[in-house]
């Protein structure tokens, strides 16, 4: 037989109570189509969080009159001799929509008939997703219910492509998966906040969509999985692994249906802040704009969340910027100039240890600097730096090499009994703090000079300038100019 190619779109209904595929390119629709699961398909893996999710989509779309949802393509093998469809693609989505349908009483459901490899995520995650459709579908009235029902089955779709050549759908599994691979959590994050703008119009949506694309995308990614993510967990006192679809919700905030006491504070606090900077008052009083803000709280959904990434793009820059004239946080900084060097800028270590140091001065910026910083600001803020400079250097000097695990252990401080100095947690002491001189006065009590018997760095030469750029060639330098060092300098 000759390979056969057919696309079509499937109304949930029609493929799971029907058993047909609701229309094909002739017009015409496919009856007899019987769903089965392959044996080299993988496990069920969806969580309760991912039906859950699936579950507020659909009332989304319901609830925005969404005349069709398209909720994902259907790759199918038509199998002649057993007589059956086999799913290569879009397992998880199908399997979580039969048992979202069975929940809702909606009707005879065959493909639930059938018998599935016994694993530990299928025994788990099919009884575990359907209970919480259940507890979601008895917290709707009767009549919400069955309008639920009914949207599911007539106006939520797939797009459905069916071969009966089996290398021929494993190719098109591996197109659909080599075009959504590269979703990067902050594109996740895109998505989902633009959802949460259905109260913009159309021009102002096209604005807040160009200011992001506007920005370099991989600075901006690098952002989010660097420097926000990792805050945020290392604040906690947690350690900060990888940022990526599961994790992602750290990002989502509070969403404008969120009528709870804390989501009402954070969303009245923005609302405020955001009213407050758009009128003449900061102009009238000459009084600092409002920061909306703070890195260890709660986001607020929609296009506060494309504000805040802005935000923070607009101060990380102007940290990592050491040019004399340019922003206000970091100008023509010695210890600066130091680290920019080459040779600190290459290698894992190097990165990591400077991550440490932009990152505790990011966190110090969002809590204690205003947008335009006086005189007393700054100067408080280049005493902080060379506190957060002895604090992350001290990991680098006293490690031949530094990788995540141990710079994740410094900063837990679970190193001290090794004698490592300094290992404790900056960001969370940080957060603590209710002002620039409280944090100034704890760390000059915590943190404390190296002695030159545990380090692990070269200590020579440190007196060495590249005198074309007038710039000392060992980080060192600075650690016996400050008086972070003791003992005798080889």
């Amino acid at each position: 037989m000759p390979n056969q190619l057919t696309l079509g779109i499937a109304k949930i209904g029609d493929l799971l109570l029907q058993n047909r595929i609701t229309q094909v390119e002739n017009g015409q629709g496919l009856s007899n189509i019987l769903l089965s699961i392959p044996e080299y398909q993988r496990p069920y893996k969806w969580t309760g969080k991912n039906v859950n999710q699936l579950f507020d989509d659909i009332l989304f779309a319901k609830n925005e009159n969404k005349e069709v949802y398209r909720v994902g393509t259907l790759i199918l093998h038509e199998d002649n001799e057993n007589n059956c469809y086999y799913i290569v693609d879009g397992q998880q989505r199908t399997i979580s929509f039969a048992l979202l349908l069975h929940a809702l009483g909606a009707g005879e459901i065959a493909f639930l008939n059938q018998k599935l490899a016994s694993n530990p995520f299928n025994k788990h995650n099919i009884p575990n997703n359907y209970r919480a459709f259940i507890r979601r579908v008895n917290n709707l009235t009767d009549f919400d219910r069955e309008s639920l029902c009914d949207y599911i089955q007539n106006n939520c779709e797939l797009i459905v492509v069916i071969t009966n050549d089996l290398s021929e759908a494993f190719q098109f599994f591996d197109s659909q998966n080599a075009r959504g691979k590269k979703l990067y959590p902050h594109d996740l994050l895109k998505a989902y906040h633009l959802r949460e703008m259905n109260n913009l119009d159309v021009e102002q949506t096209e604005k807040v969509v160009k200011t992001w694309e506007d920005m370099n995308q991989r600075d901006l990614s690098e952002l989010f999985t660097d420097y926000l993510y990792r805050l945020k967990e290392w604040i906690k006192g947690n350690k900060a692994l990888e940022l990526n679809e599961r994790n992602i919700d750290l990002f989502k905030g509070v969403a404008a249906s969120d009528n709870y006491p804390y989501a009402q504070y954070y969303k009245g606090a923005y609302s405020y802040a955001d009213s407050l900077n758009h009128s003449s008052t900061p102009f009238v009083t000459g009084l600092h704009k409002l920061r909306p803000f703070q890195i260890n709280t709660p986001i607020v959904a929609g296009k506060p969340f494309f504000d805040y990434a802005k935000h923070y793009f607009d101060i990380l820059t102007d940290i990592q910027n050491n040019d004399k004239y340019e922003g206000y946080l970091i100008n023509d900084n010695e210890i600066v100039k130091t680290l920019n060097l080459r040779e600190y800028r290459n290698g894992i270590g190097n990165r990591i240890t400077r991550l440490l140091f932009d990152t505790s001065i990011l966190l110090y910026a969002d809590r204690f600097c205003p947008e335009i910083p006086s005189k007393n600001d700054l100067a408080l803020l280049d005493q902080f730096i060379v506190f957060a400079f002895v604090w992350a250097y001290s990991l680098r000097a006293q490690y031949y090499n530094v990788g995540w695990l141990t710079a994740q252990n410094y900063i837990m401080g679970t190193c001290n009994k090794d004698g490592i100095i300094n290992a404790f947690n900056l960001y969370k002491t940080i957060a603590d703090s209710d002002s620039p001189m409280a944090l100034l006065s704890v760390l000059s009590d915590r943190i404390m000079p190296l002695s030159t018997d545990g380090i692990a760095a070269k200590t020579d030469n440190l007196e060495e300038k590249d005198e074309e750029k007038d710039v000392y060639r060992n980080y060192l330098h600075f650690f016996v100019e400050y008086g972070f060092m003791r003992g005798e300098i080889k």
